[in-house]
């Protein structure tokens, strides 16, 4: 039998080793380094790649998908700044990773993802660590969960050609939404946020992701 992977001590050294690179990388808010500190990626990968669980790279996780690098998602975090209170919506659960990252940070986590095989590993992971305040949903993440909208977070892990109007219109008052689009060679990340008079559009870093697909973004 092998060790309890909720004891397991091994990774520990090389997710601190993680945690510094992305400090280097400028993150400094406490409680996203906490976050990736609590959450252990290995878990979240396929066993042949954990062994690179811990280093600053996308990892493959099956299905023609990745898990994105994680300075990268660190970046996402501290963009958008989910706050304890808040309701959020993540696009592209894949590894599942991100979303339970989101977890300690958020009130709630909805998490859409289109391949039914991931989402199902990623909630037996979830389940494992005892994370509860997420619901996952398999389905077209560009039109959204209106069920439970408006979000204050939404956050989108695959390249777009264009910001879905469905997702814009779920973004609560105040409300901040992170999105890579671009063409499928190359994208950048995109903020928008709700203010009183409409949407305001920033452009941040360059970036590549998988393509987003569905109604409103790439088709399959």
């Amino acid at each position: 039998m092998g060790p309890d992977p909720l004891s397991d001590r091994r990774f520990d050294r090389l997710r601190r080793d993680l945690i510094e690179r992305i400090r280097e990388r400028g993150i400094e808010d406490l409680e996203i380094l906490r976050a990736f500190d609590q959450v252990p990626r290995h878990l979240f990968v396929p066993e042949a790649v954990q062994h690179r669980a811990y280093e600053d790279a996308p990892l493959p996780i099956g299905f023609g998908q990745t898990a994105s690098q994680p300075s990268l998602q660190a970046l996402y975090l501290q963009v958008l700044r989910p706050q304890p209170e808040d309701r959020v919506l993540e696009i592209g659960t894949g590894s599942g990773y991100q979303t339970a990252l989101l977890a300690h940070l958020a009130g709630n986590v909805y998490s859409i993802e289109r391949l039914r095989e991931l989402s199902v590993r990623a909630r037996r992971v979830l389940d494992l660590l005892r994370i509860s305040n997420v619901a996952l949903l398999v389905g077209d993440g560009t039109v959204g969960w209106a069920r439970y909208a408006p979000y204050d977070v939404i956050l989108v892990a695959a390249g777009a050609p264009a910001a879905p109007t469905a997702l814009l219109d779920q973004l609560a008052p105040g409300g901040r939404m992170l999105i890579p689009i671009g063409d499928k060679n190359e994208q950048r990340l995109v903020l928008f946020r709700r203010t009183e008079t409409g949407i305001e559009r920033e452009e941040l870093a360059s970036c590549l992701f998988v393509p987003l697909i569905g109604r409103f973004g790439w088709q399959d």
